[in-house]
């Protein structure tokens, strides 16, 4: 493991509940472009395969043998109180890291940066896909065979716009925080988070479709500014860990290579905490 200041990076470019190999290609070119930003080479985890194209049960056991690993490199850092900064290709791959946290950081809120609620169980969903249950699974609603221990509580979402039912209620019940976006989004998150330590994941479907490539478009997303703006706010309580999911390598109607460069400068506020 190769280290910067607190942080340790760790590239997951393996297969979760992929549809396409964009995210894991995107895994790989934004865990180096992390790497030049801090100057440190990463943990490679997991290799990229064709996607599997399942419901959600025969796609988690094809990804579990690269989870594990990845969970236990979670270990290692959180163990020698260090922050992971996880680049990887799919917020499912955050059934392996979430449990982790919530075993060595019990304290630390988890900020979740997404245009879904990602909080469906596999008796709610109504379309079987991994991705749209990793909180839950978290919170041990259901069970991923990785671990649980993440009370929804310590749960805030960031940015959600596109919401289904059993979400919903999750949040209409007071079981998990929403700051939406808008205008008032940095002093709403401010207040949610108090003092408390924070964990951010970002799923970059939450910025506004054209900013980087994803394979969820949501309009009435946020800008870079809107989102280093949060950062800002976020980087004025302890950071303990960092994950990027669901970059594309790619723009899918051109061809085009992706740029992390301004998604990287977004977050710098979190990247430079201390």
């Amino acid at each position: 493991m190769v280290h910067k200041g607190d942080f340790s990076l760790i590239v997951f470019q393996g297969r979760t509940a992929d549809r396409n190999a964009r995210g894991m290609a995107g895994a790989a070119m934004m865990g180096e472009a992390l790497g030049q930003r801090l100057g440190m080479r990463a943990d490679i985890i997991g290799q990229s395969q064709a996607p599997q194209r399942g419901n959600w049960r025969p796609e988690l056991n094809a990804a579990l043998p690269d989870l594990r690993v990845l969970a236990q490199a979670c270990e290692q850092v959180h163990a020698a109180h260090r922050k992971p900064l996880i680049a990887m290709g799919r917020c499912a791959s955050a059934l392996a890291t979430l449990p982790v946290l919530a075993r060595h950081r019990p304290d630390a809120l988890l900020v979740w940066f997404d245009a879904h609620g990602d909080a469906n169980t596999p008796a709610t969903s109504a379309t079987g896909y991994l991705g749209g249950m990793v909180l839950t699974a978290a919170a041990g609603l259901w069970d991923s065979g990785l671990g649980d221990g993440l009370p929804l509580a310590n749960v805030v979402l960031a940015g959600v716009r596109d919401l289904d039912p059993a979400e919903r209620e999750l949040i209409d019940r007071g079981l998990l925080r929403s700051v939406p976006p808008g205008i008032t989004m940095p002093s709403e998150l401010a207040a949610a988070i108090g003092n408390r330590p924070v964990y951010v994941h970002i799923d970059c479907d939450v910025l506004e479709p054209g900013i980087v490539p994803t394979e969820y478009r949501v309009s009435g997303g946020l800008t870079l500014d809107d989102l280093n703006a949060c950062c800002k706010v976020l980087a004025q309580n302890e950071i303990v860990g960092i994950e990027i999911a669901e970059f594309e390598a790619v723009w899918p109607e051109t061809g085009e290579a992706a740029v992390p460069e301004g998604l990287i400068a977004a977050l710098a506020p979190l990247l430079d905490a201390r």
